[in-house]
């Protein structure tokens, strides 16, 4: 269970949670961790109330600072998978692979198998070893349910060489996102630091820096690239890699990505003056997806070995350009 990137977490207590027990309050926020497993950790001094060592049953106060260092769970060893991997390209240094919706990364605890990683292993024989030991090959990462390029070190110096580029803004990553309603903006630099949420630490949210030292810079490029009347095509151009940020930022700027459990709860075809059967028939279409439609279709980078320039693309999965084609098809009739 990965509570944060660093295994840290810092809560700031409200009005609402005044009286509460500390193991009580952190149970309500950790609901994969046990009470018991909580009650351990605060009485081996791995949580702090305003910088000092609390007990369970300590009753919190409002704008009480709860700090949390709970251990890091053990490294999950990746093994070899037999899992298709769609391909885009293979040398001895990299490769390129479109990754299907539903596929985690690399393994956690929760998800040890099945993940890119595995498949990964399996599929080329050898990945790089920098990092950790769970993240075999990942320069850099995609969430689950979104689709796309993602690229896979096989040797420590590609590894190496590759994350210098992606630390120097080098590698451009860009998706298309189908989101809800159309911005009046045809292009839009969406710079908005990107941290945990305080009361969800599974959420990521925009925060404001001085208040929250947690919150890292975050540059999302937009652009709007087809009309849809009642949702949009945009292209997305990550500028930095925060964890969530293309669907953080689109929902920042009110419109959240079609399809987002997360960050475009609340949103449906109804609100947008659909009939019955019509905003049904797309809710079915977004059900179906069974995730975001959100899509890294295009990756350039310099090739870590050769210096080559290196540029591949790759169009969205079917689920998600069907309901593409039914949006247009729909905005035609209108527009007769």
């Amino acid at each position: 269970m990965e509570l944060s990137e660093e295994h840290v977490v810092l809560y700031h207590v409200s009005p609402e949670d005044e009286g509460v027990r500390l193991d009580i309050f952190l149970a309500q926020r950790l609901p994969e961790v046990s009470r018991a497993q909580i009650q351990r950790w605060i009485e081996a001094g791995m949580v702090e109330v305003n910088g000092k060592p609390a007990k369970p049953n300590l009753r919190l106060n409002t704008d009480d600072e709860v700090y949390a260092e709970p251990p890091a769970p053990p490294p999950v060893e990746p093994r070899p998978e037999q899992i298709p991997l769609h391909v885009l390209y293979e040398d001895e240094h990299l490769a390129v692979v479109n990754k299907p919706r539903g596929m985690v990364t690399h393994p956690a605890p929760g998800a040890e198998n099945g993940t890119l990683v595995n498949a990964a292993l399996a599929c080329f024989g050898r990945l790089s070893s920098v990092g950790a030991p769970e993240r075999p090959g990942i320069v850099h990462r995609l969430d689950k349910d979104t689709t796309g390029l993602i690229l896979i070190a096989l040797t420590d110096a590609a590894h190496h060489a590759l994350a210098e580029q992606i630390q120097r803004r080098l590698v451009e990553r860009r998706y298309l996102a189908l989101v809800w309603g159309v911005p009046r903006f045809r292009r839009a630099m969406v710079d908005a630091p990107i941290g945990r949420s305080e009361s969800d630490r599974t959420r990521m949210s925009v925060k404001a820096p001085l208040h929250d030292p947690n919150a890292r810079p975050a540059v999302t490029e937009l652009e709007l690239k087809e009309d849809l009347r009642v949702c949009s095509v945009l292209e997305a151009r990550l500028h930095t890699g925060r964890t969530h940020q293309v669907r953080v930022h689109t929902a920042f700027v009110g419109h959240p990505v079609v399809g987002d459990p997360v960050y475009g709860v609340g949103r449906s075809a109804s609100q947008y003056g659909w009939r019955k059967a019509e905003a049904r028939a797309l809710e079915e279409l977004i059900e179906r997806m069974g995730g975001q439609a959100l899509h890294a279709y295009r990756l350039i980078f310099s090739h870590p070995i050769t210096g080559q320039d290196m540029q591949f693309e790759c169009e969205p999965p079917e689920d998600m350009l069907a309901i593409i084609r039914w949006l247009r098809a729909k905005k035609e009739e209108l527009d007769e």
